[in-house]
């Protein structure tokens, strides 16, 4: 699948369905759910490295992960989900040469077919049309901006009507820069409405309510496996503690009571 064929779904009213996924196990359960798109998101240095907040994944550690993810496809290729990488913090803020480099690097190296950067500041829109005009997809995201955590949290965004105002704006900007979809987190479900019938390009949600062109969820959340679950993205099951549950039982299983033991037979007396 092609960047364009987002835009196209958007025309013709077909929801579109993300999921991320950070090794081939999760890829190969997430296409055969059917995702359209797969994203390898900074998220994985919270769900698979252990980390507190996505800063400290690097770009080997995406293209590491990328690799793998594209490895656990079984479809033939024009049937898999497109794959769409993070640009992780750091690899894009620092110029144009430098975004590019990592961009292209993660495209060249892995099946990925696009990248998704957060934020619409002119020195990030700058960067934004650089990649496209170099030919790499660019995917926004603005609301709750991860990579912005030590200035903004991970609280709702776009409360108060001059915030809202300024998310309008910089969607549009990020429209006009040449992105093909919009990742638009935790803000009003209003103001998702509202920039989905503005927009030509998709607005994907994820706790932005229903009022979107398709939604995006970290896997790991929908399954319930991680230990702190985000307003805005309840498990469908309690994937951790089914698994935990049979994991202890097939640990009794090899554990059974221990019998009696066998009393041990005295030493005959000595001759001396």
């Amino acid at each position: 699948m092609l960047p364009a064929e987002l835009i196209r779904f958007k025309e013709i009213g077909r929801s579109i369905t993300i999921l991320t996924a950070w090794d081939s196990l999760s890829s190969a359960i997430v296409e055969a759910a059917g995702a359209d798109v797969v994203l390898v998101g900074d998220s994985l240095a919270m769900v698979a490295l252990g980390h507190a907040t996505t800063l400290p994944v690097t770009l080997d550690e995406i293209l590491h992960h990328t690799k793998a993810v594209c490895r656990g496809f079984t479809r033939p290729l024009s049937e898999q989900p497109m794959v769409v990488c993070d640009l992780p913090f750091l690899s894009y803020q620092c110029g144009e040469d430098k975004a590019v480099a990592a961009a292209g690097h993660l495209l060249k190296n892995s099946c990925a077919a696009a990248v998704k950067l957060e934020g619409a500041e002119p020195e990030v829109l700058a960067v934004i049309e650089r990649l496209v005009r170099m030919g790499i997809p660019v995917m926004g995201h603005l609301g709750l901006t991860p990579q912005s955590v030590h200035c903004l949290g991970y609280r709702r965004q776009a409360e108060d009507k001059n915030s809202q105002q300024n998310i309008l704006f910089q969607s549009l900007k990020l429209e006009e820069a040449g992105c093909f979809a919009l990742v638009l987190e935790h803000v009003p479900s209003d103001l998702a409405g509202r920039l989905r019938k503005k927009l030509k390009i998709p607005v994907i949600g994820i706790g932005a309510g229903e009022d979107c062109d398709g939604q995006v969820r970290v896997t790991a959340d929908l399954i319930g496996l991680t230990s702190k679950q985000p307003p805005f993205s309840k498990p469908l099951i309690s994937g951790r503690q089914l698994f935990v549950k049979a994991l202890q039982d097939w640990i009794k299983q090899q554990h059974p009571q221990a019998k009696t033991p066998t009393k041990a037979i005295s030493q005959q007396g000595s001759d001396y």
